[in-house]
Formats: structure tokens, C-alpha cells, sequence
């Protein structure tokens, strides 16, 4: 069914059908009956082998199961229960800036079905900080307290203003960390994105150091830290993911989301003409999947497993999400996996993953 679907949808722009697929979600959720019919045809099955500890320095957070909505799909918080109801464990919101912003120009969204990928520039477009933790704090208000259940647990992902200089990137990191402290469970740093001129030179050590250090800081005054993760591009070498590794051992960081998209454009299957007119831009899917394998492997052997990981990269069926759970993660994010396989991908991987697959 799907299938069919899919091949309707993908004749029109990607963006604009990304959100009148989930504006047309949102209505039919509205409805009582209909919200419960999809949340029962959806939502995995409870089963203690899908039930995951996230174990970190700061708290411990327990997930109905171990798969993930990655950040860019509810920039702005505006579906979690739509979301819910497809079965997700968790959904990363944002990229959340201070100030809000439009992003880059459209088009800026781009499929490329031959390699099962997507290219996008979005460019941290988002309500900003404080209207978006206004629309938590309202969704956080409505959930059900119900026993035996576990809830939708919420991430946060942080990253700065364009127009913000690096040397200053720290200060945005901090506002937003302070505006969603109380309505996310745990954050990630988004410093990977190739999207926003200059973000990634902020990878480097000495950067890193400052916003992270600072981060850690006033968490360490809140009477319930909240654990803190750093995503990180697929793009650098090893020596700077051991240099990250180093550091994230110094100050005690709380996991690690392996990885963002890619600026590399190699071995893919789409046609140069094509990938040139596209132009700049992150590459996510399955040209990502083995690059994210590896980058969560050395983590995990330079580690030992200390540090915890969300694996994301390449991942539409059980198959490779169980791929990334015996390298290492503890849990995995799908994005583009969530846009070629459809609504069902949630407990399809979940039911292979019962199956006999590895869990940590």
C-alpha cells in the first residue's frame, strides 16, 4: 500500500508534501477513534526485549523500544502525538535556535531514489526557543499518566543562529539549553550540520570544549540533570573523532548521536547532472549507513561501552538496525529510512528486532 503511495507523493516537492503528510496525520488524529485505530495498528507490541536503558552519568531514561525519530523531521514540535501514535520510543525535535528563523531558500529538500537518499540544506529553520518550548510545555500538560505505559520520551537539539559568530556560539547553545530544560528529556548538541556556514569548524576541540563545558556547568546546578549528547558529522577523520572521544571523557558528556548527513557525494548512484544541479547540501540514507557503522564501532572500541550511542545513519529495516545495536548503539534514529519505508517502519524493525536480533 505504501508502495503505491509513496510513488503519488514523490511527484511532488518534497518539502510541501512533508508537511501536508502530517498536516493530513494531525487531522486524522484529531479524531479520538481514529488516533486509537492508528495508534493500535502501529505501535509495536510490548515486549520486554524492546523495553531500553538509556544509561548515562546523569539520569536513566527508559524507552518503550529502541527506535527513534532523528532531528529535521518535527523541527518545531508541531506532531509529537501524531508521531506517538506511528510507535515511536523517542522523537528529536528541533534543530532549536534562540531566535527563529527561516533557513535557507527553497528548494532545499531533494530525493534521490536510485541511492535511497535525501540531500537537504534546510538551514536550522525553526520557531526558535521559546515558542517551541511554550508548544512542549503545553503538549507535556496534556499527557495521559497512564500505568503500565511507557511515555514518548522527547529530546532536545540545540544549535545556534546563522547570523550568530562562532566565537558567540556558546551564548545560543546556553539559551536554548535553559528554554527547553524543563520540557525535553535529554539534549543533543548540534554542532555537525553542514548546513549552517561555519557550524562545523565548532567540532574542533577548543570549541567544543567551551560550549560543552559551560552546558555541563549549569546542568550541574539543576536539582534533575539532564543527560547531554553531542552529535557529530560523518565527514572527520579519526583522529578528531578520537579527539572527541577524549573529550567527551574529560567532561563527562552523556552519549554521543553517530552521525549527521554527509557532504560527501561518493558512490552514489544518482547521475552527476543530477547531483551538480542539486548542488550544496547533506546527503542521508543508505549512502550514510556504513560510514555510521564504523564511526559507532571505534566509539564503542575506544570506550569500552562507556560512553552510550544513537546510531543514525542508513537505517530502514531490522536488518541494519540491528547492524548498528551490535556495533555499539543503544539506540537508533530513522529519518529518510521513515520516508521510502512509510509509517509502518517503527514496528516492522521492532518485530525483526524481537525476532532474534542483538540488543545491548
Amino acid at each position: 500500500m505504501y508502495i503505491l503511495l509513496r510513488k503519488i507523493l514523490f511527484l511532488f516537492p518534497p518539502e510541501k508534501v512533508h508537511y501536508f503528510s502530517m498536516n493530513v496525520l494531525k487531522c486524522l488524529c484529531s479524531v479520538k477513534w481514529i488516533r486509537n485505530g492508528i495508534k493500535q495498528y502501529f505501535t509495536p507490541p510490548e515486549n520486554d526485549r524492546l523495553t531500553t536503558i538509556f544509561q548515562t552519568r546523569h539520569a536513566t531514561l527508559t524507552f518503550a523500544n529502541p527506535v527513534g525519530l532523528g532531528a529535521g523531521f518535527d523541527k518545531n514540535a508541531k506532531y509529537l502525538r501524531e508521531l506517538e501514535c506511528l510507535g515511536f520510543g523517542f522523537v528529536e525535535i528541533g534543530t532549536v535556535t534562540p531566535k527563529a528563523q527561516a533557513g535557507n531558500d527553497k528548494p532545499r529538500l531533494f530525493r534521490l531514489p536510485k541511492d535511497k537518499a535525501l540531500v537537504n540544506r534546510m538551514g536550522f529553520n525553526n520557531d526558535g526557543a521559546v515558542a517551541i518550548a511554550e508548544r512542549l510545555g503545553k503538549w507535556k500538560s496534556r499527557q495521559p499518566s497512564a500505568k503500565n505505559t511507557l511515555p514518548l520520551l522527547v529530546g532536545g537539539n540545540i544549535g545556534k543562529n546563522k547570523l550568530t559568530p562562532n566565537e558567540d556560539a556558546w551564548k545560543d547553545y546556553e539559551i536554548c539549553f535553559t528554554a527547553l530544560f524543563d520540557c525535553v528529556d535529554y539534549f543533543v548538541v548540534n554542532v555537525s550540520s553542514p548546513n549552517t556556514p561555519g557550524l562545523r569548524a565548532l567540532q574542533e576541540k577548543d570549541a567544543l570544549m567551551k560550549i560543552l563545558s559551560n552546558l555541563q556547568s549549569i546542568n550541574k546546578t539543576k536539582p534533575n540533570p539532564k543527560p547531554i549528547l553531542l552529535k557529530i558529522a560523518p565527514d572527520l577523520s579519526d583522529e578528531q573523532i578520537n579527539d572527541v572521544i577524549d573529550l567527551a571523557e574529560e567532561i563527562q558528556l552523556d552519549g554521543i548521536v553517530a552521525t549527521n548527513t554527509t557532504i560527501s557525494r561518493q558512490g552514489l548512484n544518482t547521475a552527476v547532472s543530477a547531483i551538480e544541479a542539486i548542488g550544496a547540501g547533506g546527503v542521508s540514507g543508505k549512502p550514510l549507513q556504513q560510514r555510521s557503522t564504523q564511526i559507532v564501532q571505534q566509539i564503542t572500541q575506544q570506550t569500552h561501552t562507556v560512553i552510550p550511542i544513537i546510531a543514525s545513519g542508513g537505517i530502514f529495516n531490522g536488518i541494519d538496525a540491528a547492524e548498528k545495536l551490535a556495533a555499539g548503539a543503544t539506540l537508533v534514529q530513522v529519518w529518510t529510512g521513515f520516508i521510502y519505508e512509510g509509517p509502518g517502519i517503527v514496528k516492522k524493525i521492532c518485530r525483526d528486532l524481537i525476532s532474534g536480533s542483538p540488543f545491548r
